[in-house]
């Protein structure tokens, strides 16, 4: 028998009492969708087989649980993974990257992008998308199909038969040349989302608002990564939030917008909301813990991200939308290139902040952060940390069986020390990014083992697993 006890590996032999069990975790505090409470948890071929307050089979792997919580391993539903953007330009991380910082953080599940381009057939482009996956993914994930083009029979026939296979998640961008689509488009797109039981996720920020506001800086010589805020007025998501809702309210689709960042656009989707609208929305760590002023400190481009981030107001803004329900879920928006010219300064490192590339690291963050502000500091319990960084996304996205700890479900499970502390460092993550975001905040609460499919990736706060060992999850209709 093999014990993971909080401090120590301990390894002793005895007869199993049952050759089902492959592992027992003991009187932790487990989280569940109905409450807390001290139980034992028992794993069979990967999933949770027992919830009882006492399992007195043993199994040839036990975990001490005492003084910890055990809860559902982490969903992630909005990162960036070895993905080309819409400029050309590779992200930093590949799978084995990304989800060996995921597993640092106690995230078992990611849904990251199978990015189309113009002139590319959304089949190859999921289909090359995910054999980079099975190559290097560690835990289990899924795939948004970004649509570029909706020609070639794209819109015909390639994404309904996505669709029907399992992958029913579209992502839609109202901004950037490249990538974005324009109005009738996007309504094309709802319609066939409704009718197929897929979900449409939203990058929602008005186009002109961005280019005109560009082009009047650049002009006035305000070239500096930190005008990039002012690049993307508030406005600029108001204005599309409002309408992706009036175009879903249209159409009777099912829409997610990503990373709210307003408190007047989650002003918009709680109205939408109540008048019966099927909104859902997101914001991400970095809209809750730094603002705009966050530009002016020292090498800024490290925390240029659209959109950029906002008010102190506008933060308290989506605390209290997160409280009402009006956003459900906290993902990470994990999009990460490196300082150098492979990343951020591709074009030089006094390229002007449009030329600068947008997005930051988070996957390995994301959970430490918001348990040491929602349960560490005491703004909510630790059941709704659990529901909106797992169960929420989850079930948004139809992935059965997973984010949450019940008997038949995936054994994705973090065992968490909630009174450990820990100060981020310049560059103590394990993607590949080269830098931490969050240098030198301290969180209260950190995992300290992660399984995945009742396999241990992380014990005692080291990983123990880049084995390509992670599956692909095929989406319930909505």
């Amino acid at each position: 028998m093999i014990i993971f006890t909080t401090q120590i590996l301990h390894i002793v032999e005895v007869a199993m009492q049952s050759k089902q069990i492959d592992t027992v975790i003991r009187g932790g505090t487990v989280v569940t969708p109905i409450g807390a409470a001290v139980q034992d948890i028992a794993i069979a071929d990967g999933r949770i087989s027992e919830l009882s307050s006492t399992i007195t089979s043993s199994a040839p792997t036990e975990i001490d649980a005492r003084g910890l919580l055990v809860l559902p391993g982490g969903v992630d539903t909005h990162c960036h993974i070895e993905q080309m953007s819409g400029a050309g330009l590779m992200n930093a991380d590949t799978f084995r990257t990304a989800t060996r910082s995921a597993a640092m953080g106690g995230t078992t599940t990611t849904v990251s992008f199978a990015a189309q381009h113009a002139g590319q057939k959304m089949r190859k482009v999921v289909g090359n998308y995910a054999a980079l996956a099975k190559k290097g993914a560690i835990i289990d994930h899924a795939f948004h199909m970004i649509v570029a083009d909706t020609g070639n029979a794209n819109l015909a026939k390639d994404i309904p038969a996505l669709i029907a296979e399992g992958h029913r998640s579209i992502k839609i961008f109202t901004t950037y040349a490249k990538v974005r689509q324009d109005d009738k488009s996007i309504l094309d797109i709802l319609a066939l989302a409704r009718d197929a039981g897929a979900l449409v996720c939203f990058h929602a920020e008005n186009d002109g608002l961005i280019g005109h506001m560009t082009e009047k800086l650049l002009a006035e010589g305000k070239t500096a990564p930190k005008y990039h805020a002012a690049s993307h007025p508030r406005e600029a998501e108001i204005e599309a939030i409002d309408r992706m809702c009036r175009f879903a309210e249209f159409t009777g689709a099912r829409v997610m917008i990503f990373h709210v960042s307003t408190g007047e656009g989650a002003e918009i989707i709680r109205q939408a909301r109540a008048r019966g609208v099927k909104v859902q929305a997101e914001t991400c760590p970095h809209y809750l813990f730094m603002t705009e002023d966050i530009l002016d400190s020292e090498n800024p481009a490290r925390f240029m991200c659209s959109p950029p981030q906002r008010s102190t107001e506008d933060q308290a803004a989506l605390w209290e939308a997160m409280a009402d329900g009006t956003i459900e879920l906290i993902t990470s928006d994990h999009a990460p290139y490196r300082m150098d010219a492979s990343g951020k300064f591709a074009h030089g490192e006094n390229a002007p902040f449009n030329q600068i590339a947008n997005g930051m690291p988070g996957l390995e963050t994301r959970l430490p952060l918001m348990f040491s502000a929602m349960v560490s500091e005491g703004r909510m319990d630790v059941e709704a940390f659990a529901k909106v960084t797992a169960t929420a996304p989850a079930r948004a996205f139809g992935l059965d069986g997973k984010g949450a700890i019940a008997e038949g479900f995936d054994a994705d499970l973090a065992i968490w020390d909630p009174e450990a502390s820990y100060t981020y460092g310049a560059d103590d993550l394990h993607d590949n990014t080269g830098y931490n975001p969050f240098e030198g905040t301290t969180v209260k609460g950190m995992p300290r083992h992660v399984l995945s499919r009742g396999e241990l990736l992380v014990r005692d706060r080291a990983l123990v697993t880049e084995a390509p060992r992670g599956r692909w999850l095929p989406m319930r209709a909505g």
